[in-house]
């Protein structure tokens, strides 16, 4: 990269961040701060952070060079009132500084599979128009060649992580920035359509997330030593006592594309508009303390941004997935491996046109009362220490539900009437069951209750934490049903423990902290059936666990601290390693050097049963029609690690091909 990209990727692209940076450089001096009526003699405390972050990921090169400017604040207020406020700016230059990965001029031409051999994307064997024949589709047209259906910039849904020559179907992705190429950029709930600066610097939007907090707080005191506290603003609500994985911290939403599971919960939370009213109670004949607490989110809502197609991060590989079939949907695209020929055993490449099969809406709920989330936490204290909650949240799903359909039925977009939401049950006789990849992205209502507990246990001198929480309202894809959707209730619980202990050859004078984790999840009504072309129904596994273990050491005065954490998916057989060390040079600037590295060799694991593998259509299987008589369901092995091997290779399983290192500066001024 020569130094011209360099001194690029310095200068801020936007106003916005300028602003940031006069802010936090104004809070440095308390008096060039306003008063805003607050308390007489009361000044500001203030603190200014600058980070950089820069990863280099195998095969891709520079993944991140991420600067972030923040500013904490905290003033008291009048009336008992005090307020506390951070601003976070951020630019990320990679999109500048490799732009042939993520940039500009990512991507490419590419081939789809086919059973004779590669074939270049937009000239499949079987066109639209045979696919149209035999599925009684609408007859769309598209010119091969033309700017919807380039073969540029592109590149294999999966590539990154399934070893790049994907069994079962394969999709393009476009994955330039949405100012340089629009195709299959949608507004998936804040994320998936975003220009290239949007991309670079996130947190200015029209959503403002460059205010990370801005609440006011107070303690009113009652009559027994009671009192009531309350909080309202921009505010993350901690829930849960997990680390990487969440269970009951689920009111906030997770912005996954700043570094997948990576970056501490605090940095990634998204903030929301909340109030929280707390009765503190005190102590009783059986408790040391007790509390009662109302939260009420009453920001429009938020799911987790799970990365746009193209971008750096995007966990399961979902933003390339989704933008992938939105691009299908829009323009038309080729799709590998979908067709059969009638007793063949090879999948041959077939071209769709705009309006067939991908997402073709995204149903994102409005602000309304019925929209927002409202959950009620009691917490206490036991005389013997013993810390415990009783939790319970209903809001909408952060993530997103994709409800398929069937061709068949009055109510889809094949039949040119409204299109309400949800699957159409039932098959039409020349259809008998032929599924599409056609969905529409959905945030279904979810209810949560649930608690959690910790306390120690003196003879072994460990902390345990414990949490649960069952969930009703959540909806998974399953490829037995018709609508290719089920709603499953869910347990998920995790046991942790705390212990720091002496390791002689690293310390004799401090301890060193082992903290482990194991994340348990059970899907009731699980489904699943053994079919000719492999596994069907429900992709996501109906008992899976996954561990963490951290261990992290203090030396040289706490200023020098290695750690690695270990991470296993038990059902995916995917494991993740992460070494670092953090060096404080001063008591203001500290270095933090590291890795994180993928490792497992079970892709036959994830393989599963794509959404047309009931098709009984020639040329899509080896039956053949008689009139109105569909021969039995058949094919030839339609199915594979894409596209819904990804809910069973997991967040770690769709992560490889992404090993990195990293170094991470941040000066306190």
């Amino acid at each position: 990269m020569n130094n011209k990209k360099w001194r690029k990727a310095f200068q801020p692209k936007a106003l916005a961040l300028a602003a940031v940076m006069v802010v936090a450089s104004a809070g440095a001096s308390a008096q060039n701060l306003p008063d805003f009526g607050l308390t007489s003699g009361e000044a500001w405390q203030v603190d200014n952070y600058y980070e950089n972050h820069t990863a280099m990921r195998e095969s891709a090169g520079l993944s991140k060079f991420r600067n972030t400017l923040q500013s904490e604040m905290s003033k008291n207020l009048n009336d008992g009132w005090r307020f506390r406020g951070i601003l976070r700016g951020t630019y990320d230059g990679v999109y500048d500084l490799n732009d042939k990965e993520y940039g500009k001029n990512a991507g490419g031409a590419v081939n789809m599979n086919h059973a004779g051999g590669p074939t270049p994307y937009g000239s499949s064997f079987l066109t639209q128009t045979t696919v149209a024949q035999a599925l009684s589709l609408p007859n769309n047209t598209f010119s091969n060649g033309g700017a919807a259906f380039a073969n540029t910039g592109l590149q294999i849904l999966g590539s990154g992580w399934n070893n790049g020559t994907p069994t079962g179907l394969s999709f393009a992705v476009p994955v330039r920035p949405c100012d340089v190429d629009s195709r299959g950029c949608r507004d998936f709930g804040g994320y998936g359509d975003k220009k290239t600066s949007e991309l670079a610097m996130p947190e200015f939007n029209d959503r403002l997330d460059f205010i990370r907090e801005a609440y006011v707080t107070k303690t009113i005191g009652m009559d027994g030593g009671a009192s009531t506290f309350l909080k309202i603003g921009k505010q993350q609500v901690v829930w849960g006592r997990t680390d990487l994985f969440r269970v009951l911290d689920v009111i906030n939403p997770v912005d996954y594309s700043r570094n997948n599971i990576y970056d501490e919960l605090q940095d990634i939370r998204i903030p929301m508009w909340i109030a929280q009213a707390e009765y503190r109670m005190g102590g009783s004949e059986t408790m040391q303390d007790r509390n009662l607490s109302v939260v009420w989110n009453f920001d429009r809502f938020r799911p987790n941004n799970l990365g746009q197609g193209g971008t750096p991060n995007s966990i399961l590989d979902t933003g390339n997935f989704f933008r992938s079939m939105a691009n299908c949907w829009d323009n038309g695209c080729s799709v590998g491996g979908f067709g059969k020929a009638s007793g063949g055993t090879g999948g041959w490449s077939t071209n769709f046109g705009p309006g067939q099969i991908g997402i073709h809406n995204v149903d994102l709920p409005n602000w309304s009362l019925s929209n927002t989330q409202l959950g009620a936490k009691f917490e206490g204290v036991t005389q013997d220490g013993l810390s415990f909650s009783l939790n319970a949240l209903t809001y909408r799903s952060q993530l997103p539900s994709l409800r398929g359909m069937t061709k068949a039925g009055s109510n889809n977009p094949f039949t040119g009437n409204s299109y309400a939401g949800g699957g159409v049950p039932g098959t039409d006789p020349l259809m008998n069951g032929a599924y599409l990849p056609l969905f529409e992205v959905v945030y279904p209502r979810v209810n949560l209750v649930g608690g959690s507990m910790d306390f120690q246990i003196e003879s072994v001198g460990a902390a345990m934490r414990l949490e649960g929480a069952y969930t009703s309202g959540e909806e998974f894809a399953n490829t037995l049903r018709p609508e290719l959707y089920s709603k499953n209730n869910v347990w998920r619980s995790v046991i942790g423990f705390d212990r720091p202990t002496f390791v002689p050859f690293i310390s004799t004078e401090r301890t060193v902290l082992f903290s482990g984790q194991l994340f348990y999840q059970h899907i009731f009504n699980h489904e699943k059936e053994a079919r000719p072309w492999g596994m069907s129904g429900m992709p996501d596994w109906k008992d899976n666990v996954i561990g963490t273990l951290l261990m992290k050491a203090f030396l040289m005065n706490d200023r020098l601290s290695p750690e690695v954490i270990f991470a296993r998916d038990f059902q995916a057989k995917a494991n993740v390693v992460a070494p670092a060390v953090e060096w404080s040079a001063t008591d203001n600037l500290k270095f933090k050097f590291g890795a994180n590295i993928k490792f497992g060799t079970e892709q036959e694991n994830w393989q599963w049963s794509s959404a047309h593998a009931a098709n009984a259509l020639n040329p899509f299987t080896a039956a053949t029609l008689s009139g109105t008589n569909v021969p039995a369901l058949t094919d030839y092995g339609l199915g594979g690690v894409e596209p819904l091997g990804r809910f069973r290779a997991g967040p770690i399983g769709t992560a490889f091909g992404q090993n990195e290192i990293f170094a991470t500066m941040r000066y306190k001024f």
